[in-house]
C-alpha cells in the first residue's frame, strides 16, 4: 500500500493547503537539499564515508535528488488524484540491490535513510517556515514527508533482500571456494578465477587469522571489509575445527598490521605473517603450528612474527629431540629432579650470558644456588661449556622451555 492510500486524507490536505509559493520555493531549494542530506550520510553513517565518491556518489546523489524531488511531485498533486508508481519507489528498490551487491548492509542502509530524513525535513521545514506555513499545514506536512521516506525504505529493504537472496547466497559459495583454494594453496590462474567468480578483488597481501568461532563475528566488523571468513578448518581434529573460524585479512603487513592487532586485541586470536594473496596457504600453515605449540600472546593475541625463534627451533620435532639428547648427554645419569634443575639452570645460564644475578632472578633462587648448580654444571660438562660449538648446540636445545 502506498501513501497515496495509507495517507490519503494528509497527503490531500497537505497539498490544498502547502501553496503554489510554498512548493515553487522547495523546488528552487532541492538541490541544496539533496547534496545536504547526502553530505550528513557521509559523517554519520561510516559505511558511507568512502562509497559517495566518484561514480557511485553521483548515482546516489541523483538518486536523492530525484526521490525528494518525486515528494514534490506528490506535494502538489490535486486531491484525489491517483498517479502511476513513483520513479522514486523503483529507485529506492534499485538502490537496495545495489547497496546489497556493494556488500554494505542492511543497517547501514535504514541509518542512511533514518539521517536522510532528518536532514530533509529540516531543511524542508525551514523554507516552509519562510512561506509562513501554519502550524497545522506544517504538522500534515511533515507527515507527509516522513511517511514518503519510510515508503522508500521500505522499498530499499525489500531490493536489499531480494538481491541477497538470488545472488548473496551464490556469492557465498563462491566466496567459500575461494578460501578453500586459497588454503589449499592452488594455482594463482586457478585463484584468480576463483577471485572473479566471487567477485573479490584481490589485496596485496593476506594473513591468516584463528579465533574462537563466538567472537568470529566482532574480529569481523573491526577488521578490513574484505575479510574472508571460513569455519572449516583442515589441518585440526573435527572438535577443534568446530569451535575455531579462519579469517584471512587484507593488508596485515607494515603499518597495517598493528591496527589489526589492535582488532584483535582481547579476542584470543592467532595471527599468521601476511603473505602475498595468492600464498596465504602458507600463513595458514603457520598459524596452525602457533596452535599446536601452545605459544604465548599479548593481550590476547598470538602473533606469529614474534614466536620466529620458536617456530624455527621447533621445525622438525624429531630433530631437535636428538639435539637435545646429544646436547645434554652429560646430565643423562642423573635422577630426573636433579636433571631437571640443572636444564633449568642451564638453559638460564646459557640464555642470558652466564650474568649470575638475573638468572638468579629468572629462576626465583638465591645467586648462591645458582653458583652451586653451575659448579655442578662444569663437573659434568668440563671445558665444553666454554666451546663456541657446544653453547650454540645448548642455545638451540633448549630455546623451546620444553621439548615439542
Amino acid at each position: 500500500m502506498t501513501i497515496e492510500h495509507a495517507h490519503g486524507t494528509s497527503a490531500d490536505a497537505a497539498a490544498r493547503d502547502l501553496g503554489e509559493r510554498t512548493l515553487t520555493l522547495l523546488r528552487s531549494r532541492l538541490p541544496a537539499v539533496a547534496e545536504l542530506t547526502v553530505q550528513a550520510i557521509i559523517e554519520q553513517v561510516p559505511p558511507y564515508t568512502d562509497a559517495l565518491s566518484g561514480p557511485i556518489g553521483a548515482n546516489i546523489r541523483s538518486a536523492v535528488e530525484v526521490a525528494l524531488g518525486g515528494f514534490l511531485k506528490l506535494a502538489a498533486r490535486p486531491s484525489g488524484t491517483a498517479g502511476p508508481r513513483s520513479p522514486a519507489l523503483d529507485g529506492a528498490y534499485a538502490l537496495g540491490r545495489g547497496e546489497a551487491r556493494a556488500g554494505r548492509s542492511m543497517e547501514a542502509l535504514l541509518a542512511a535513510y533514518r539521517i536522510g530524513a532528518r536532514e530533509s525535513w529540516r531543511q524542508f521545514s525551514r523554507a516552509a517556515v519562510e512561506t509562513d506555513l501554519p502550524a497545522g499545514t506544517m504538522a500534515r506536512f511533515a507527515e507527509l514527508v516522513f511517511a514518503y521516506i519510510d515508503e522508500l525504505s521500505a522499498a530499499s529493504a525489500a531490493g536489499h533482500s531480494d538481491e541477497l537472496a538470488t545472488t548473496g547466497r551464490v556469492r557465498d559459495r563462491y566466496l567459500a571456494l575461494l578460501v578453500r583454494d586459497l588454503r589449499a594453496g592452488e594455482s594463482t590462474a586457478r585463484l584468480q578465477e576463483a577471485a572473479d567468480r566471487a567477485g573479490w578483488r584481490p589485496t596485496t597481501t593476506l594473513a591468516a587469522v584463528v579465533r574462537p568461532t563466538g567472537h568470529a563475528s566482532r574480529a569481523v566488523t573491526r577488521l578490513d571489509e574484505r575479510t574472508l571468513r571460513s569455519d572449516e578448518l583442515p589441518g585440526l581434529a573435527p572438535d577443534e575445527q568446530s569451535a575455531v573460524t579462519l579469517l584471512l585479512v587484507p593488508d596485515a603487513d607494515g603499518p597495517g598490521r598493528a591496527a589489526v592487532t589492535r582488532a584483535l586485541r582481547g579476542l584470543n586470536a592467532w595471527l599468521g605473517p601476511a603473505k602475498p594473496w595468492n600464498l596465504v596457504h602458507l600463513s595458514y600453515r603457520r598459524v596452525l603450528r602457533a596452535m599446536r605449540l601452545q605459544l604465548p600472546g599479548r593481550d590476547g593475541v598470538v602473533d606469529t612474527e614474534e614466536q620466529l625463534a620458536a617456530l624455527v627451533v621447533t621445525a622438525d620435532a624429531d630433530a631437535l629431540a636428538d639435539l637435545r639428547a646429544h646436547a645434554l648427554a652429560p646430565l643423562a645419569q642423573l635422577r630426573d629432579a636433579s636433571a631437571d634443575r640443572l636444564v633449568e639452570t642451564l638453559r638460564a645460564w646459557v640464555l642470558l650470558r652466564g650474568r649470575r644475578d638475573e638468572v638468579a632472578r629468572a629462576l626465583h633462587v638465591h645467586p648462591q644456588t645458582v653458583r652451586y648448580r653451575v659448579g655442578q654444571l662444569r663437573e659434568l660438562f668440563g671445558d665444553r661449556l666454554d666451546d663456541p660449538d657446544t653453547v650454540a648446540e645448548l642455545t638451540v636445545a633448549l630455546a623451546h622451555p620444553r621439548p615439542v
